[in-house]
């Protein structure tokens, strides 16, 4: 078991958000970086940048946005507990996740969903719809 990196040292972004298991691959993690969904200190950044610990990073990951604080660094992807140990989200982070997500789950019994998938017939008719022109 390899030790997790001194505090003078640096990581790529992309291979501690792969350790930290935000993600499941480095490129999921690359192209999350890319597209912007992660953040350092609120300016977007490189796939490269090296990163220490007290960073404080924004991660945009479906409906949530967390805010976390870098605590340690780790080249190898461990199990979860181990990976908690490299982070620590803050309060407000914590409490607005769960607003959200109260929300979004108070909102999900106003969504009429039907009872049953269309079948081919019903498909057809569909596409027919919504092909026409009006």
């Amino acid at each position: 078991m390899t030790e997790p990196h001194q505090a003078g040292d640096k990581l790529r972004l992309d291979k501690w958000l792969w350790a930290a298991r935000f993600f499941k691959t480095r490129s999921l993690a690359k192209a999350a970086v890319e597209g912007g969904k992660v953040q350092l200190a609120g300016q977007r950044v490189k796939v490269s940048r090296e990163i220490s610990p007290g960073d404080v990073l924004h991660i945009r990951q479906g409906w949530d946005e967390r805010v976390v604080v870098v605590k340690a660094l780790s080249e190898q992807r461990r199990g979860a507990p181990d990976a908690q140990l490299l982070y620590e989200e803050t309060a407000e982070s914590i409490a607005k996740r769960e607003e959200t997500a109260a929300a979004r789950k108070a909102a999900g019994g106003m969504i009429d969903r039907p009872a049953q998938r269309p079948d081919k017939r019903q498909r057809r008719q569909i596409h027919r719809f919504k092909d026409s022109s009006y």
